[in-house]
């Protein structure tokens, strides 16, 4: 499903404002399908994928899946539905980016978005993670970036578990990933959990919409994660972990360019 890249173009733009593996873009990084029960994605049986965000523009849309593979995709269908209405001259139009770290260099944050433009606001995140460690992998921040932030950012989150809505590891009941899918967040993707929890090469699918907080900017934007396990003694353990994130959000145009989409071999789940 990394090898099916998803973009839009609004207006006759000439750059993307969506460049997303179609599976990442659906909540589905692993290449493993599961439900989704959110607002605006949904991963219903057997295997539809359902967006209903909404995608403002005035004169034009273009929407393309690009082949990444070798051979041809059989069973590939699809519906687009649009309303004939009135966009308010200043409508945010829509877009996702994708980014990934395999593996995130040692010390380092990963990026999700960086070098947004304009006014707009953040509606929600995708991120797939996977564990190169045994021992809990959740315990870093996200932080948002906005209007001018250097150092210190407006929006520090408490933990990547507190930022999907969950707590404690999501392990629940005892020795057991407690997987969910809600309208505004879920971990709907637990693949290696059999074993337990936190094992080494365990994967997990996570979203979280902001659609009743969406985060608001005036100018510009940039959002980061921290990757924080434990050390014995209470210290962190600075993780080196497959990480990938889809940032969704709504801002004026234009926007600033993408950075490069990684290569085939780069989006590979192996």
């Amino acid at each position: 499903w990394r090898s099916l890249v998803l973009r839009m173009y609004w207006d006759g733009e000439e750059e993307p404002s969506v460049e997303v593996p179609l599976g990442d873009f659906f909540c589905m990084g692993w290449g493993e399908r599961d439900n989704v029960n959110s607002l605006p994605v949904a991963v219903n049986p057997a295997g539809g994928f359902n967006c209903y965000w909404e995608m403002p523009f005035t004169e034009k849309a273009v929407i393309t899946v690009e082949n990444l593979l070798d051979e041809e995709v059989g069973g590939f269908f699809f519906q687009i539905d649009y309303a004939l209405t009135d966009v308010p001259e200043d409508a945010g139009r829509f877009h996702a980016q994708f980014r990934r770290n395999n593996p995130l260099p040692y010390g380092e944050v990963h990026t999700l978005l960086d070098g947004v433009e304009g006014f707009g606001h953040y509606i929600g995140t995708y991120m797939a993670w996977g564990s190169n460690n045994n021992g809990w992998w959740g315990e870093g921040e996200i932080k948002f970036f906005m209007d001018g932030d250097t150092e210190f950012p407006t929006i520090c989150g408490t933990g990547t578990e507190d930022y999907f809505c969950g707590a404690w590891g999501f392990e629940f009941p005892k020795g057991k990933y407690g997987v969910y899918s809600g309208n505004y967040c879920g971990m709907p993707q637990v693949i290696g959990g059999d074993e337990g929890v936190y094992k080494s090469q365990q994967r997990f699918g996570l979203y979280r919409w902001h659609i009743m907080d969406p985060i608001r900017f005036k100018k510009d934007l940039k959002v980061t994660m921290q990757a924080l396990g434990w050390r014995s003694g209470g210290r962190y353990l600075l993780l080196q972990d497959d990480i990938a994130s889809t940032s969704f959000w709504y801002q004026s145009e234009p926007h600033a360019a993408f950075p490069g989409f990684p290569s085939r071999d780069d989006l590979e789940v192996i």
